[in-house]
C-alpha cells in the first residue's frame, strides 16, 4: 500500500533537515548567550579589579605623598576679592583712636585648603596698601595646598587674640598692642599689615610662655608637619616672594606664626 502524505507538506527529509538546522542555531544561540554572560561576568570583574588598583595606587600615594596627591586632584579656581571697610564691618577689633582707620582697610575674600584636603574661601581684614601682596601669597599657598585651619576676621572672636590663636585661626587686622614686654606699643596688626598663620601649628614664645597653649605640640620645629612654617617651606616662601618677614626669626622669642610687611 502507498503512503500518501498530506498537500503542501514538506517531504520527511527537508523535515528532518529543518529540524536539524534550527536545532543547531538554537544550540549556537544558546552557546552564544552563554559566553556572552561569562564575557560581560569577566569584564565587570576585570573592571573591579582595575578599580581597587587605582584606588589603592591612589591610597599609596596619599599616604606617601599627601600634598603631592592633593595637587594632583581639581580644585575650584582660586578666589581674591578685596571690599571697602565701614566701622560696622570691625565693631571688635577697631574703635577710635586706632593708628588706622576702617577707610584705610579692606577686608579680603580668599580662597584656601583646609587640613581635610577641601577647598575652602576665608575672610581677613588687612590694610589697602598690603591687598596686592596677601592675595599673592594665598594664591601661592593655594596653588601648593598649603593646609590652613580656618580664617575668619578676630573681630569674630570679639577681638580677643588668644580665643583666635587657641581656635588655629588665620587672621590678619586687630587694633590692638603688641604682645611683648616693656612699654605698650601698637601691633603691626593695629596697622593690618600683619598675618597670623595656624597660631597652633606655628606657636609664640613669650617669657617661656607658648601661645596658644596647643602649640607646646609644634615647639619641636625639625619635625614639619601639614601647616608649619619653616624655612625655605612654602609657607615662608610665598611671604618673602613679597618682601615679608617671618616672626620665627626672633632668637629670644620666636613667633612662628607671624608674618609683616615692616618686619615687627
Amino acid at each position: 500500500m502507498t503512503r500518501s502524505r498530506l498537500v503542501g507538506s514538506p517531504p520527511v527529509h527537508e523535515i528532518a533537515v529543518g529540524s536539524g538546522e534550527r536545532i543547531a542555531a538554537a544550540m549556537a544561540q544558546r552557546q552564544d548567550g552563554v559566553m556572552g554572560r561569562a564575557m560581560r561576568s569577566l569584564n565587570a570583574r576585570l573592571s573591579k579589579v582595575q578599580s581597587m588598583a587605582c584606588a589603592a595606587v591612589v591610597a599609596a600615594v596619599m599616604a606617601v605623598h599627601p600634598m603631592a596627591a592633593l595637587k594632583a586632584q581639581s580644585f575650584p579656581p582660586f578666589i581674591g576679592t578685596a571690599t571697602r571697610v565701614t566701622a560696622a564691618t570691625v565693631p571688635y577689633t577697631w574703635h577710635p583712636g586706632c593708628p588706622v582707620g576702617p577707610s584705610l582697610l579692606r577686608l579680603l575674600h580668599l580662597s584656601y585648603v583646609g587640613f581635610d584636603g577641601h577647598a575652602y574661601v576665608g575672610t581677613m581684614v588687612v590694610n589697602e596698601t598690603v591687598v596686592a601682596d596677601v592675595i599673592k601669597v594665598f594664591s601661592i599657598l593655594y596653588a601648593n595646598r598649603f593646609p590652613i585651619h580656618s580664617m575668619e576676621p578676630e573681630d569674630v572672636f570679639h577681638g580677643s587674640d588668644p580665643a583666635s590663636m587657641a581656635a588655629d585661626n588665620t587672621s590678619g587686622f586687630n587694633c590692638r598692642y603688641a604682645v611683648a614686654p616693656g612699654p605698650p606699643q601698637w601691633s603691626v596688626h593695629a596697622y593690618g599689615e600683619a598675618i597670623d598663620v595656624n597660631p597652633v601649628q606655628n606657636p609664640y614664645l613669650e617669657g617661656g610662655k607658648v601661645q596658644p597653649a596647643a602649640g607646646a605640640a609644634y615647639l619641636d620645629r625639625g619635625v614639619v608637619r601639614p601647616g608649619m612654617a619653616e624655612i625655605g617651606g612654602v609657607l615662608n616662601e610665598a611671604f618673602a616672594s613679597v618682601g615679608w618677614y617671618w616672626g620665627g626669626r626672633w632668637a629670644a622669642s620666636p613667633d612662628y606664626q607671624h608674618f609683616s610687611s615692616t618686619g615687627g
